[in-house]
């Protein structure tokens, strides 16, 4: 029985420093915390997978980090290239990370043009009931966006708060723009053969 391949959709990770990138990376891979005061210090990308199911078929997430590196201009490229969704990643106790959102937009737009935008406000358990960032404000970006932003979250990395949610919701809208890619693969699986449609010549003999 032919193996059939899962679709594996890379999502990035982008902010500023010091926003919660790597905690969502942490919890995204398994699940836990490490407080700032513990953890080591790790330079380099990083990425993980973990499959989804979305109309009962299963969708593989695979989630990158900068590892600290977003001033690298070197990994440009690589991190961006052939991204269809990012994370752009503020915290919500920091209104100077939430600032600058418009050059990390502008970065995706350049170097991952096809990649779904969404927006996630991290650290939802340091503020009390009026956060620094509004919702107004977040709301006030969006529409400056053009409608770029395809959802907005707010997550907690300390107490996993949103998390999971918003990776299911990224998930099953990448999975809705990649709903025709899915169908071919289920009809692969359940036997049926997908070949490339080729033009009948016309009467001379020729395609036209």
């Amino acid at each position: 029985m032919a193996t059939v391949r899962i679709p594996e959709l890379k999502v990035i990770l982008c902010g500023e420093y010091g926003v919660g990138k790597s905690s969502i990376f942490r919890r995204f891979t398994n699940n836990t915390f490490v407080k700032a005061t513990d953890r080591k210090s790790t330079l380099g990308l990083d990425h993980f997978y973990r499959t989804f199911y979305v109309y009962d078929r299963e969708v593989k997430l695979q989630l990158w980090d900068t590892g600290g590196m977003e001033r690298v201009a070197s990994i440009t490229s690589s991190y961006y290239k052939f991204a269809e969704a990012a994370i752009l990643v503020f915290a919500l106790d920091n209104p100077a990370s939430f600032h600058v959102l418009s050059q990390h937009l502008l970065d995706i737009v350049t170097y991952a043009e096809n990649a779904r935008i969404f927006l996630c406000g991290n650290k939802s358990d340091l503020v009390g009931n009026v956060p620094q960032i509004t919702d107004s404000e977040i709301e006030s970006f969006c529409e400056q966006c053009h409608n770029l932003v395809s959802g907005i979250y707010k997550t907690s990395c300390k107490t996993g708060d949103g998390l999971e949610e918003m990776f299911a919701d990224i998930a099953q809208q990448l999975a809705n723009s990649n709903r025709s890619r899915l169908e071919l693969q289920s009809m692969e699986q359940h036997g049926f053969k997908i070949t490339p449609y080729e033009d009948e010549p016309d009467e001379d003999g020729c395609l036209c």
